[in-house]
């Protein structure tokens, strides 16, 4: 895969551009504590990159609950509502990639798992969400991750190639789906899926400061 011809970037969402894993795994740990059970990272990784109806449904049916989906759902916006006013942030690289990227016109787009009300009120309490060309959620598609289709349905509304895109994925359902679309996927995990296997990715580096992520893309760096 030739590296020269990448010519846009896509970016996940939670636990890449946001410190939402980590978020997410909070609610989590109150949701199964109400409930006398325990959030355990062998569940985490089975949900994470996943939409959320899907993500909740693996919880329900780990730990046999007796909740239905739209009731996890409806405790989670609440949890989640108050942690996101104190604890959001940025994660390390994101604005000056973001910079980079818009100073040598390279197009941009999101491709997450949650839901497009969420994603509108994570953007807009940086004002990024102008910065993207498109964004598309885990509403516009019918197979969410690891399946490839949110990025061969982006890949598209490029008018690409999927070699020519870069993804920027920080999990391991969410790189899969990347890799299965043909697209240059670059795993960028935290320390909420640092244990995750990324066979197949073309890059793994450290966060979106890494140098590699600039290389691959032909920019030169300060």
């Amino acid at each position: 895969m030739s590296v020269s011809k990448l010519r846009a970037v896509i970016f996940d969402l939670d636990g890449l551009m946001f410190n939402t894993e980590q978020l997410y795994q909070q609610v989590g740990t109150e949701i199964l504590r109400r409930r006398g059970k325990t959030f355990d990272d062998e569940l985490l990784d089975r949900m994470m990159g996943r939409p959320s109806r899907d993500a909740l449904q693996i919880m329900i049916d780990w730990h046999s609950l007796a909740d239905t989906v739209a009731i996890l759902s409806d405790e989670t916006d609440v949890i989640f509502a108050d942690i996101l006013d104190t604890q959001l942030a940025c994660m390390p690289g994101l604005v000056e990639l973001l910079d980079k990227l818009e100073e040598h016109g390279i197009p941009k787009a999101i491709c997450t798992s949650s839901g497009r009300r969420f994603v509108n009120n994570v953007l807009s309490r940086f004002e990024f969400g102008p910065r993207f060309q498109f964004i598309l959620t885990g509403e516009d598609v019918t197979h969410g991750k690891p399946n490839p289709e949110i990025y061969l349905a982006a890949v598209k509304q490029f008018g690409l190639q999927p070699h020519e895109v870069m993804v920027l994925e920080d999990s391991q359902n969410g790189c899969r789906a990347a890799i299965d679309a043909g697209t240059f996927a670059v795993a960028v995990p935290g320390g909420h899926s640092r244990r995750h296997v990324f066979t197949g990715a073309a890059l793994q580096v450290d966060s979106l400061a890494d140098r590699r992520i600039y290389e691959a893309l032909r920019i030169e760096t300060d």
